[in-house]
């Protein structure tokens, strides 16, 4: 706690020196999505081969015999009537992200997940798998050798050890691209930009950042999205690689962000506080059982009991005194007030809430 504490005053001493006539510009590139220019998911089904005793139980996953015995009757096998009771096979989920414009041939990374029982995927085998889109359409396949980056060891008694999830794991560069998405950039008149944080000064400011260039090619249609259009003669892609490298200062609307769960607390530059006092102080309240041993007189005929005994004590913390912060004070005055008062970075948080019940806080809190 005391740690998160210190790192919360740097953040915010941090902040107050950062505070100046000085902005933070930002590419065009960083802030905004290019509509259609995004990654595809794609999910398989597959077997894993060469484990190492570690792979699924047949017997309690039946969807692992029945793919084996398919593939194995594709190779011309019949294992249909013969027991099998191999530990070296495992049935996955074989996902993998395919970038726009992915030409056919290329590689791309694949994630393998054990779906039954199996202890470990290390070391094993993938064999080929399809790879499908939303569309049901194949556009890549899948084959290689599992890397985990796990350690698993487990000894006769029963007892085991292991680091990372040796039932999932990556096999780098082992899918193939069969299918290339059809999206012609080229062709396109007009593209929309998608703000990754929607809000309307940020929009308005790249539309007159790309109007500044290239005057009437932008739009800013609402909080999120700004469309522009390359001028005469210049073709799309070379008329969107000059405007993700124009630069804008974004706007942030005021917020305070909380994780109540860890107790951290993160504010924006642009959160400004009203005239409040502010008073913080700890009232403790200890209670003590103490049980005491009730002895009788000797040759008397009582019994010896156990009487308890209770002390109550109260420990007010004295010395605390009302902070007052001025109207329209920023982020670093209210740390800095808040540092002198010591509270903790939980006890900020009930104060935070409280300053907003309170109608001083001009900014939105968002606990997560």
């Amino acid at each position: 706690m005391r740690r998160s504490f210190r790192l919360f005053s740097a953040l915010a001493f941090a902040a107050s020196l950062a505070a100046g006539p000085a902005f933070a510009n930002s590419r065009i590139k960083d802030i905004v999505e290019f509509e259609g220019v995004r990654d595809n998911m794609l999910v398989g089904y597959g077997i894993v081969v060469g484990l190492n005793g570690t792979g699924d139980s047949l017997r309690n996953s039946p969807f692992t015999k029945q793919s084996l015995e398919a593939m194995l009757e594709r190779l011309g096998v019949n294992t249909r009537d013969a027991t099998m009771n191999t530990k070296n096979v495992a049935a996955v989920m074989v996902t993998a992200k395919l970038p726009a414009f992915s030409a056919s041939g290329s590689q791309i990374d694949a994630t393998v997940s054990a779906m039954g029982d199996a202890k470990s995927l290390q070391g094993g085998t993938l064999l080929v798998t399809p790879l499908l889109g939303a569309d049901g359409e194949a556009y890549a396949v899948a084959q290689g050798t599992v890397q985990t980056g796990s350690v698993s060891a487990s000894g006769a008694s029963g007892s085991s050890i292991s680091k990372g999830v040796p039932t999932a794991g990556r096999i780098a560069a082992g899918a193939i691209v069969e299918r290339e998405i059809g999206f012609q950039l080229a062709n396109m008149a007009q593209m929309r930009m998608t703000l990754r944080n929607p809000d309307f000064t940020t929009a308005r400011r790249i539309a007159d950042a790309v109007n500044a260039r290239f005057p009437g090619a932008a739009a800013a249609d609402n909080p999120t999205i700004v469309t522009v259009r390359p001028p005469a003669g210049e073709d799309m892609t070379t008329f969107l690689s000059q405007v993700e490298n124009l630069s804008v200062q974004p706007d942030n609307p005021a917020r305070v962000v909380i994780d109540e769960v860890s107790g951290v607390i993160v504010m924006g530059e642009n959160v400004r506080i009203s005239t409040v006092a502010i008073a913080q102080g700890n009232l403790t309240i200890t209670v003590t059982e103490s049980p005491a041993v009730s002895q009788p007189a000797p040759f008397s005929q009582g019994q010896t009991t156990v009487v308890p005994q209770s002390g109550v004590s109260v420990d007010e913390e004295k010395g605390k005194k009302f902070l007052t912060v001025q109207s329209g004070a920023s982020l670093a005055t209210l740390v800095a007030g808040l540092n002198a008062l010591g509270v903790t970075p939980r006890d900020m948080i009930s104060i935070l809430q409280t300053i907003k019940a309170a109608g001083a806080l001009q900014a939105d809190i968002e606990v997560m």
